[in-house]
Formats: structure tokens, sequence, C-alpha cells
């Protein structure tokens, strides 16, 4: 079974022991946006993919209570400006991103009442290089960012709880149509519940390789990044999903179909 994942600090509680729990897995990393493209052309089983992709693909199911999402700041999703969001005219998109992209879309058109020109802006492309009054950056690259020429930063998380007072989510497990997990719905959910228990050893491991402080990395992960997909996180992205149809990021209502009770599944994928 392929499983695809990003590789940022965010998703390390979610697959630090996968390999471990799941030797059958073959564990591929990669950034959000490619994830959703490899697990809708079937070069993966199972994807921590975007939450808008899930909604402009067919036939997923989206694996019980795991999660990346906030209650507020997310630190990792940070709109970089010159300006002031109602003088933004230009704009671009980190294109490692699709949920944030459609989400700096929502909040610029109805919260406050811009439509910039949008912008891609490649993976490793210098700040300077951008040419536009505001970037947006993801993951551990927004977190290490210093960018002088970009004074103003907004964290899209806490954009999004100012406005609606709800939690954000961000990504989760989708599986595709026909793919049976098995035990393996299982090694994701011990996965998870080890991966929470060892945040500081995480932290410090990760910290290293980011040259990130660890007590920041520590913080980001036990008290910013929150892992459940509960009551209130899928009020938040019903929301969501309700303000991208309404502005035409993503097709008519789809609902969020789950994948099924981890009692009930006993194949594995061929």
């Amino acid at each position: 079974m392929r499983i695809g994942a990003v590789e940022y600090l965010n998703t390390k509680p979610l697959i630090q022991d996968l390999a471990e729990l799941a030797p059958q897995v073959e564990l591929l990393l990669d950034v959000p946006s490619r994830l959703a493209d490899r697990l809708q052309q079937g070069e993966i089983d199972v994807g921590l993919i975007p939450v808008v992709e899930y909604f402009r693909g067919s036939g997923y199911r989206i694996v019980p209570d795991v999660a990346i999402a906030c209650q507020g700041p997310v630190l990792s999703v940070t709109l970089f400006s010159k300006k002031p969001w109602k003088e933004i005219e230009t704009l671009a998109l980190d294109e490692g991103s699709r949920t944030s992209a459609a989400l700096v879309q929502i909040l610029a058109r109805q919260k406050y009442g811009i439509v910039p020109a949008y912008r891609p802006f490649p993976i490793g492309q210098a700040a300077e290089e951008a040419g536009t009054d505001a970037v947006l950056l993801i993951g551990d690259r927004a977190m290490r960012a210093d960018w002088p020429g970009y004074p103003i930063s907004y964290d899209l998380g806490q954009e999004w709880w100012d406005w609606t007072g709800l939690p954000f989510v961000f990504a989760f497990w989708a599986v595709r149509e026909g793919v049976h997990l098995g035990e393996v719905q299982n090694a994701l959910a011990e996965a998870k519940r080890r991966g929470l228990a060892r945040i500081a050893d995480i932290a410090r491991q990760q910290a290293k390789l980011l040259h990130l402080d660890p007590a920041y990395c520590r913080r980001y992960l036990s008290h910013i990044i929150r892992f459940d997909l509960g009551p209130r996180e899928k009020e938040g992205l019903r929301l969501f999903q309700k303000r991208a149809q309404e502005q035409g990021l993503i097709p008519a209502d789809q609902e969020l179909r789950f994948y099924p009770p981890r009692s009930s599944a006993t194949l594995l994928v061929s």
C-alpha cells in the first residue's frame, strides 16, 4: 500500500512510527499539491491531502479522527505583505498549497472585499523575485521566512478564527475509491497516538533539521496544531466548503464521507 504524506513539521507526529507499525506500507513524501495530484492519478492509495482537493475530487473517503487543523493562529500558513489587506493588488500563491490558496482568496474577497491578481510562487523561488504586493507561504518555509521587504504578516489561521470563531482544517487522510485499509487504519490511529505522546522528542529532532528553536517547535506541535477531526473542526470544514462554493473554487455540494470504522475494515489492498 502506498501512503503519501507531507514532509512538514506539522505532519511528523502522524507518520513518525508509521513504517514500524505498518511495514507493508510504502511511505512517500511530497508537497500537499502534488500529493493531491498523485492520489487523483492513483499513484498513491492514501494521502494526507489538502481538504479543498477532497471537495474537488470524487470517490474519496476520510479517515476518521485525524487532521491538520488549528483554532486561532497556525504559524505555518502566512501571508507576507508590503501593504495592508485592502491595498493588496497582486498576490503570489505558494505552489505547494491548495487549501491555503483557496483560503486566502476567500478571505480577500469575502472578508476584505478585494480581488487581487493572483500569480504562482514556485517552490524555492526567492522572495525578491515574487514581484507582488503579497506572498502566501505554507509549511516549514513560512515558519523560517524572514523577509524585510514584506514587513506585514497575516496568519491565515488567526484570520479565519477572527472572522468565523471556528477551527480551520487544512488537511486530512483521504482514501481513494476501491482501497481497503484493513489493519493500516489501526496503524494510522496508533501512529497519531504515539506521535502525540512523543511531541517533545519530535520537536527536538526536527528543530535541528529545520534550524528552528526546539521550544518553538514543541509549542507549535503541542499548542498550535490540532490533530483531531472533532465536531468543531467539522463545523469549520463545512463553513469553508460553503464559502469556497460561493466563490466557485469547488464544485457543488459534496458530503463528508468517512472510511468505515476500524472494526469493519478487514481487507488489505493488493
